[in-house]
C-alpha cells in the first residue's frame, strides 16, 4: 500500500484547523509548538521548509499529539516540557504547569534580598536560608537557585510524585547540589527560626469558584494542587499559622494569590508588618508579601 506523502505545511494547516474546531485557544501557536515537537525542531525551521515531508513516524506523533491537544489535554504535558525563568523544565500531570505570572513570585523574593543585602542584613558569610513550599516541578526554588548562588535553599512537596519531577530539573539544570528537597507536608518538620524567606505558590482557588477555572486546569492538573478548600485561603492559614514558628523574626512570608482572596489573605496577615500586595501585569493581586516582626 502507497503511503500519503503530507508535507509540514499542509500538515500544520490541517492541525490549525482541527485545533480551532475543538475551541482551543491560540489554535496556530499550540500547533506550531506540537509541530516543533513532532519533528524536534525550532519555529524557525517551520516556516523555512514549508514542501519538507514528514516521515511516516513523524506524521503519526504529530496527528496524535494534535488529536490530545484537541481533547483538552494541556500543550506542556503532551511535549511534556515548559519555560519558566528562561529555563526548560520538565513537567507532567504530577505537576502543576507553571505560569509566567509565577515569575512575580521570584522577582518579589530577589527584590527582598536584594534589600536585605544592601542594608546588611544578610551578605555571602551569613547565607540567607529560603523554602520554597508546594514546590511541584521546582520553578521556585531552581530561578532562585540560578538568581543566589551563596544562598542556602530548601523545597518541599507533599507529592512524591512532584519531588521526582522537581529533583530531575534540579539535575537537568546542574543544580542538584544548590537545593535540597524533602517530602513535607508545608513546613512541617521544621524547627523553629528556621528561613529568612518562606516562598510559596499554594493552592488558593475556591471551590465554589470551580466553574471559573478553565476546564483544561480542572480535567488534567492536579487538583490539590490548585483547589484549597471552599473558600481557597484553607492552606493558606495553615502555611500563615506555620510560617509564624519557622520563619526567623525580620523575615519574610511570600506567596502568589488572586485577586478574589487579596483582602482576606490580608487580614490573616495583621500581625505581621510591610504587608505588600503586588500586582501582576494585568493589574490583578498576584503576590502578597510579609515581614515577621521582630
Amino acid at each position: 500500500m502507497q503511503l500519503k506523502i503530507v508535507q509540514l505545511k499542509a500538515a500544520l494547516n490541517s492541525a490549525i484547523n482541527q485545533l480551532s474546531e475543538a475551541k482551543v485557544p491560540s489554535p496556530r501557536m499550540n500547533a506550531e509548538i506540537l509541530l516543533m515537537f513532532a519533528l524536534d525542531c525550532d519555529r524557525a525551521y517551520l516556516y523555512a521548509h514549508p514542501e519538507r515531508e514528514l516521515t511516516e513516524d513523524e506524521n503519526h506523533r504529530y496527528t496524535e499529539a494534535v488529536s490530545q491537544r484537541a481533547s483538552g489535554i494541556p500543550a506542556q504535558y503532551i511535549t511534556g516540557h515548559q519555560e519558566f525563568w528562561g529555563m526548560d523544565l520538565i513537567v507532567s500531570p504530577a505537576v502543576l504547569i507553571p505560569r509566567p505570572e509565577t515569575e512575580h513570585l521570584v522577582e518579589t523574593v530577589l527584590e527582598i534580598v536584594g534589600a536585605r543585602t544592601a542594608d546588611g542584613a544578610v551578605d555571602s558569610v551569613k547565607k540567607i536560608r529560603i523554602v520554597d513550599v508546594g514546590t511541584g516541578s521546582g520553578s521556585i526554588a531552581l530561578a532562585l537557585a540560578t538568581e543566589l548562588p551563596w544562598a542556602e535553599i530548601h523545597a518541599t512537596d507533599i507529592s512524591f510524585a512532584a519531588l521526582e519531577i522537581a529533583r530531575a530539573n534540579a539535575a537537568r539544570h546542574q543544580l542538584e547540589s544548590r537545593v535540597q528537597f524533602s517530602e513535607n507536608d508545608l513546613l512541617a518538620g521544621f524547627e523553629i527560626n528556621s528561613f529568612d524567606i518562606v516562598v510559596s505558590n499554594p493552592p488558593y482557588v475556591g471551590e465554589s469558584e470551580e466553574d471559573q477555572v478553565q476546564m483544561e486546569v480542572r480535567r488534567f492538573e492536579p487538583r490539590n494542587a490548585v483547589f484549597a478548600g471552599p473558600t481557597g485561603t484553607e492552606v493558606i492559614v495553615e502555611l500563615i499559622s506555620q510560617a509564624r514558628t519557622v520563619v526567623n523574626p525580620g523575615g519574610w512570608l511570600v506567596m502568589e494569590i488572586s485577586g478574589t482572596i487579596a483582602k482576606r489573605v490580608e487580614e490573616l496577615l495583621t500581625d505581621w508588618e510591610q504587608i505588600r500586595v503586588i500586582n501582576d501585569l494585568q493589574g490583578i493581586a498576584r503576590v502578597v508579601a510579609a515581614r515577621k516582626a521582630f
